[in-house]
């Protein structure tokens, strides 16, 4: 448990943390702060007004898959407390608030009939974003595939792909006309390699083959989707969101060297390229072999489909040793309840990187936070060690800002403490603390941090704009 620091230590550390971000008055005109979040992880109602099984419902089934063996049938239960969680999002002052709607709720089997009720709940979120001053940021798919379409093969069978873009086409529809940005994936990566060649993520394949097949179902996907949508006549921005890293070797030696390549090749290129270069990194075709996945004639042009931005989900730095050698401990750095090491540099050296490689759209920072043992004290949660990642994790987007990357928005994960995939509820990155037992919501001192920062970012930007438009005059 989280000792209570004497009020003034904590007046300090906000204050030293205040400093460390304060100068930074030239961000991006129109640069977007906000918090994110993703349906299974919050909504709870899983078998309420229509909503069909996902994936994830299915995979929280299976004995000793989820650490606590929970699920997300209640979760922060955000389906049944939507107007309160909206106020608690506008006090904030953000600009915008990422969130994800689970196709299993809208359209059950994944195809076919639409489910009304599902529709409805996510107008009044976005109707209510909407009236209280914020950009709705959508994401038609954070994971939680329709268990009806897992049957049928899942994202291992091209069909999907088809499926995927009516969904995204529905969607935009009903949508198109009110939200600010439409994400297609969330982390594709995640949904090929931990669902698929690890299976310690839904739906819990273990295959090499079936994993780059997944990973080139969902790359096809999102660029026919972009096409469907606009199709449709949508015209807010749209884009993909990819979780990336630097990819350090533990050693000079060839061998970590080597597996340095290997990795980042796995874990940036093989998605990067695709994307902005319209092929994959021909190294790594060869390392996979004859796992490779099967390609279509017209597949990796409409996976380059133009896109209006590019979401990065940014955590911690990855570190390759070809033996396996390397402990997370050894790097020195204090370690988030993950286990991650904090390495905030390595954000500024991703970003810089990817400038450099490819022609990058409007760049966000979709997902940024940390998870620590958050428990509160006489009604307060002292997340100083928060504070400090975020404070350290922008000021390295600003230092990438000031060396000329196109930075358009940083999100902070997450708005709440939530069910943490294949963690459960033991893992916390909430800037509000969830008491699960009586759903009370806690605004951590991480949050009230943020809402002031971003107060003091609104002033700078006020201040700026009569000298922006006399400088035009």
């Amino acid at each position: 448990m989280n000792a209570s620091p004497p009020s003034h230590l904590l007046s300090d550390a906000l204050t030293s943390c205040a400093r460390l971000i304060d100068p930074l008055s030239d961000f991006p005109p129109g640069f977007q702060w906000g918090v994110a979040t993703s349906a299974f992880q919050i909504e709870g109602a899983a078998q309420q007004d229509g909503k069909g099984p996902s994936i994830w419902d299915a995979f929280c089934e299976k004995p000793g898959v989820i650490a606590d063996g929970s699920n997300g049938n209640v979760a922060c239960n955000h389906y049944l407390r939507l107007e309160d969680d909206l106020n608690l999002i506008a006090s904030f002052g953000v600009d915008i608030y990422r969130f994800s709607t689970a196709w299993s709720r809208v359209q059950p089997k994944g195809h076919g009939a639409w489910n009304e009720k599902g529709l409805a709940f996510y107008d009044r979120l976005i109707d209510g974003l909407l009236q209280r001053g914020i950009k709705p940021y959508l994401t038609l798919n954070h994971w939680d595939l329709p268990q009806a379409l897992q049957e049928n093969g899942g994202w291992e069978n091209r069909d999907t792909v088809h499926r995927f873009v009516d969904y995204a086409q529905g969607m935009a529809r009903r949508f198109g006309d009110r939200v600010a940005s439409m994400t297609t994936h969330n982390e594709p990566w995640v949904i090929s390699i931990l669902g698929h060649e690890t299976g310690v993520f839904a739906p819990g394949i273990k295959s090499l083959a079936s994993a780059l097949q997944v990973s080139h179902h969902l790359l096809l996907s999102h660029g026919l989707a972009l096409q469907g949508m606009r199709a449709e006549g949508a015209r807010m921005p749209m884009g993909i969101v990819l979780n990336l890293s630097p990819i350090h070797a533990a050693t000079n030696s060839q061998a970590d060297l080597d597996k340095a390549r290997l990795d980042d090749g796995k874990l940036v290129r093989w998605y990067m390229d695709p994307l902005f270069k319209g092929n994959y990194p021909v190294d790594m075709l060869e390392a996979f072999g004859a796992a490779a996945p099967q390609t279509q004639a017209g597949d990796m042009a409409n996976m380059a489909t133009s896109m209006d931005f590019l979401g990065i989900n940014y955590y911690t730095r990855s570190i390759a040793s070809a033996d396996d050698s390397w402990g997370v401990a050894q790097g020195g750095r204090r370690l988030t309840d993950m286990g991650w090491e904090i390495y905030p540099e390595g954000l500024t050296e991703l970003l810089l990187r990817l400038h450099h490689d490819y022609s990058l759209p409007a760049t966000y920072i979709s997902e940024n936070g940390a998870a620590f043992d958050d428990q509160p004290v006489d009604g307060q949660v002292h997340d100083l060690d928060r504070i400090d990642y975020l404070a350290s994790h922008i000021t390295a987007v600003h230092e990438a800002i000031q060396q000329g990357v196109p930075m358009a928005g940083y999100m902070v994960w997450s708005l709440m403490d939530n069910f943490e995939w294949a963690s459960g509820y033991e893992k916390r990155f909430g800037i509000v603390h969830i008491d699960y037992d009586t759903q009370k919501r806690t605004p951590k001192d991480s949050a009230l941090w943020y809402r002031d920062f971003l107060t003091r970012q609104k002033a700078l930007r006020q201040k700026k704009a009569p000298l922006s438009a006399e400088a035009r005059g």
